[in-house]
């Protein structure tokens, strides 16, 4: 541990310092300041003494002998002075003498601290009232250690523990934020017990000064301010106005917006204050819009995942003032909703919306675009010009929260009309009920877009060092990629609570995606789950990215909501099992592994790129991972597998981890591709051999659609999939502008061959893809795209036409689903499967049997188990509107044999009435 030392810093601002908070002489005037203001600065320590609860204290990595103290003061002046012997601290307004025992990391088990490691454990008096530790959390303070060699330690301490013990009765406020109580005026209540006061500034308008200071009072037994005037201030503005230590920066004075707000001013300057039930929120016939039926289990749903400005921005059938806005999905006869409306017709049930809430990294006056010059299709010229406004354009797929429960402003007619983005989003929503669409949402509690005293923090400028998770040193973790949230801790699983719940009632959410839901606590989830079933009356679904990575990987800080923690609770993960063997590969390949990692459809051993050497050994354990996935990867599902022994698939390996991990269907969410990474038409590109016709990718790309659709749970589908959409290779596209992330609706063209994708997550490869993006036979036509759309809508027809591609148990599927063609034996490039109809309600037939060949040679495959049976093509393959004309003309059974006449690169489905 090191020493700390520094020298003491007087910083006042020409402004008193009152412990009992703001100086009435600052006024209204306070409201319109442009800049924070430092009343006392103080240095920054780390703060690796951790608050176990309100009267205990752990430091790792200390022990019992020698004297610990805590210092605090009000007024932020603390300093620790080290000369010879041992250290002074100045600046105190007291100081408390602590009780100091062993702690062993056995002790804190099943607790929020279970990750510290041994060390010490710090007990304050015993004797000290309730009121004294309140005001000691809103203070500054300095745990400090006197050893019994007279070197002298300080820490900082991490407080959550001990806000989460004192004020525990706040989880159960009901009105944060501001609410417009029917004859009581406004009412505004922030949750900030560490604040020395508080009062909230009032706009008339989105711009302009303040016309009033209204202070607030603390409630004491939940560490809430509230307070406000007994007029009804509907369609203004506020901001609060705090005094508050900041570690690392001193007794601060700060304008900070409300983390509850419901709507805000443009660039997310002022919250707005607004009861959304009221009826100038609503748009005509709100009331009345309800979320499309179908969907009676996760596992019914088929969602379409896609991004507002990606919709419309680029399509010419929008009115101009409405393309990359809400309003695009009010726009009946567009080219764009014409789309949506074929896919619900074909089985698509939920829209799910990349992140929609209030974002931080786009401006929402005066965005920009950008200029793409015309360029050869492996030009640097096209991302050059992108990059040029990255950060100031209008683009961005938006997992970078600012407030969590308020509509984005970009994507609204006029951001600084805070009822418009309420309003227009709604009737958004109101446009995809009419196309038959539910709609989900993607949401991102894991982390924040900044904290500490960053402009676009908010959360940790109102309680600093608790909503965000924080290392040994105190220093916010970044595993997520941006600041980290400790949803572990009350308030901000509070907060996910009660934001969640509000998206659902108050805008009619009916699923949510969770960005790396890994990252939070399976009881928090398992909570959510519950109290949208019990203040809703509606099963809401929840599904999201069950990584197992960072400061929380297994387990290190509580049980997670991830793919192997989660099963049993009926939300679902993404899973990686099938995805890969499908791709090739993994999601984080690069250089040449791009090339030389084929998967199953993409040509591995069958069809070799001349990139890698790869066994059959390979392809076999390849198929058995695709069988995972059609199985729903579920942990009890029995396989016999490539070498002939009989397992259970959470006995099949998958990286070092159980392929089958799940308990029930729901629990699974398939897919091929989503916003992340390469598009699947791109990763195609760099798997297939270089000379595969345009038409065979096309065959490709709907072979991986079949074996997704044909998966038991839940099935997951990026928008543009079903138009052989293309980056131009781009793997990571957040941030690459309209341009690498086009649509079009007019299914003229995939955009493959757009330019080289930007440099930063790109540039190392661009050798590589050069030749590619040159080639224009790789580049679909008309023609193959339309096919592709065809084909698609084929699969989905086929997906929904039958109950028993959504089994909803693990028993179902054990009684149902039967894979043929398996073991050593096997034809590998041949997936077989038997689903089993009878008297199950929906299943339509008495059987299906589904073949999915991935070879470029038509193949046969005799099933003596399946001989002397009546079946036929399933009606939507065999009708004379089919997309794949060569299964209805090729495709055959024979019953004397049981033999099963597959095309080159096709999914057939045959039914048994």
């Amino acid at each position: 541990m090191k020493q700390w030392a520094a020298v003491h810093i007087g910083l006042c601002l020409g402004m008193a310092i009152m412990a009992g908070g703001v100086r009435a002489e600052a006024g209204v005037a306070a409201c319109d300041s442009a800049a924070d203001q430092v009343l006392q600065a103080a240095p920054a320590i780390e703060a690796r003494a951790h608050w176990l609860d309100a009267r205990q204290i752990a430091w790792p990595g200390m022990a019992p002998a020698g004297s610990y103290k805590l210092y605090h003061s009000a007024a932020g002046r603390l300093t620790l002075v080290q000369g010879q012997g041992p250290a002074q601290v100045s600046g105190a307004d007291g100081v408390l003498s602590l009780q100091a025992q062993d702690l062993t990391p056995g002790e804190l088990a099943d607790t929020p601290r279970q990750h510290l490691g041994a060390g010490v454990r710090l007990s304050l008096p015993a004797a000290l009232p309730r009121e004294t530790l309140e005001d000691l959390l809103r203070q500054q303070l300095l745990l400090v250690h006197d050893g019994a060699d007279g070197a002298t330690q300080a820490t900082g301490l991490q407080l959550a523990g001990a806000l989460d013990d004192l004020y525990a009765a706040a989880a159960q406020l009901p009105d944060l934020g501001v609410s417009l109580p029917a004859r009581a005026g406004t009412r505004f209540r922030l949750w900030a017990p560490t604040a020395q006061a508080v009062s909230v500034c009032i706009y008339p308008r989105a711009q302009g000064r303040a016309s009033r200071l209204l202070p607030l009072s603390l409630d004491a037994a939940t560490g809430a301010w509230g307070g406000g005037p007994a007029q009804r201030l509907d369609g203004q503005y506020y901001r609060y106005l705090l005094q508050l230590f900041v570690p690392g920066v001193g007794l601060v004075r700060q304008l900070v917006t409300d983390p509850y707000a419901v709507s805000l001013s443009a660039d997310s300057q002022r919250s707005y204050i607004a009861e959304l039930a009221a009826a100038r929120l609503q748009p005509p016939g709100w009331a009345a819009s309800r979320s499309p039926a179908g969907v009676e289990a996760p596992t019914d749903m088929a969602i379409y995942e896609l991004h507002v400005r990606d919709f419309s921005i680029g399509d010419d059938s929008v009115p101009a003032a409405h393309r990359g806005k809400y309003l695009a999905f009010t726009d009946r006869g567009s080219r764009g909703m014409r789309h949506l409306r074929a896919l619900r017709r074909a089985g698509i049930t939920d829209v799910h919306l990349l992140p929609v809430f209030d974002i931080a990294s786009i401006p929402e006056r005066g965005c920009l675009q950008a200029k793409v010059p015309a360029a050869a299709a492996d030009s640097e010229r096209q991302q050059a010009a992108v990059m040029a406004v990255a950060g100031r354009d209008c683009y961005n797929w938006g997992y970078d929260p600012w407030h969590y429960s308020a509509p984005e402003g970009s994507y609204a007619s006029d951001a600084e009309d805070g009822a418009r983005r309420v309003l227009e989003f709604r009737r958004m929503v109101m446009g995809l009920h009419e196309a038959g669409l539910r709609v989900g949402m993607d949401v991102v509690y894991n982390h924040t877009a900044a904290s500490g005293e960053a402009a676009h923090s908010v959360l940790d400028r109102i309680v600093p060092g608790y909503y965000q998770r924080l290392d040994a040193a105190g220093r916010v973790e970044r595993s997520t990629c941006c600041a980290n949230t400790a949803t572990e801790h009350l308030m901000m699983g509070k907060l996910l609570l009660d934001s969640v719940l509000l998206w659902a009632r108050e805008y009619k959410i009916a699923s949510f995606r969770f960005d790396l839901m890994g990252h939070q606590p399976r009881a928090l989830m398992e909570q959510l789950q519950a109290r949208l079933k019990r203040e809703l009356g509606r099963e809401v679904q929840l599904i999201g990215e069950g990584w197992n990575f960072g400061e929380i990987a297994n387990g290190a800080r509580f049980v997670q909501a991830s793919q192997l923690a989660l099963n049993g609770s009926g939300i679902g993960t993404f899973s990686d099992r099938a995805r890969d063997a499908i791709r090739g590969g993994s999601a984080a390949d690069s250089g040449a592994a791009l090339l030389a990692r084929q998967g199953y459809v993409n040509g591995l051993v069958y069809d070799p790129n001349g990139h890698g050497q790869h066994s059959r050994e390979e392809l076999l354990r390849a198929a058995d991972l695709v069988r995972v996935g059609l199985a729903g990867s579920l942990r009890d599902v029995e396989l016999e597998t490539w070498n002939g022994e009989r397992k259970r698939l959470d006995q099949i390996d998958y990286a070092g981890q159980p392929a089958g991990y799940a308990s029930q269907p729901a629990e699974v969410v398939n897919y091929v591709d989503n916003h992340d990474n390469q598009t699947l038409f791109d990763i195609n590109v760099w798997r297939l051999p270089r000379g595969t016709s345009a038409a065979d990718r096309a065959r490709v790309q709907v072979l991986a659609v079949a074996l997704n659709s044909f998966s038991q749970g839940v099935a997951y589908f990026h928008a543009g999939l079903e138009l052989l959409r293309s980056k131009s290779l781009d793997r990571n596209s957040y941030e690459s502008g309209d341009w690498f992330n086009r649509l079009d609706w007019s299914l003229k063209d995939n955009f493959f061959g757009s330019g080289l994708p930007p440099q930063g997550d790109n540039g190392a490869d661009h050798a590589l893809m050069r030749p590619l993006l040159a080639d224009p036979a790789i580049k679909p036509g008309p023609a193959e795209i339309a096919w592709t759309n065809a084909a698609v809508a084929d699969l989905l027809r086929i997906r929904a036409s039958s109950t028993l591609f959504r089994l909803r148990s693990a028993a179902e599927v054990r009684q149902r689903l039967q894979f043929l063609n398996t073991g050593p034996g096997q034809n590998p490039v041949v997936i077989a499967a038997k689903l089993d109809g009878r008297g199950h309600a929906g299943a339509g037939w008495r059987a299906l049997l589904y073949f999915v060949n991935v070879d470029k040679q038509a193949h046969e495959l005799v099933l003596p188990s399946e001989a002397g049976l009546a079946y036929r093509l399933h009606p939507v393959q065999r009708a004379a509107a089919a997309a794949d004309r060569r299964v209805a003309a090729e495709a055959a059974y024979a019953p004397a044999q049981g033999r099963f006449s597959l095309p080159a690169r096709s999914a057939v489905v045959f039914v048994l009435d």
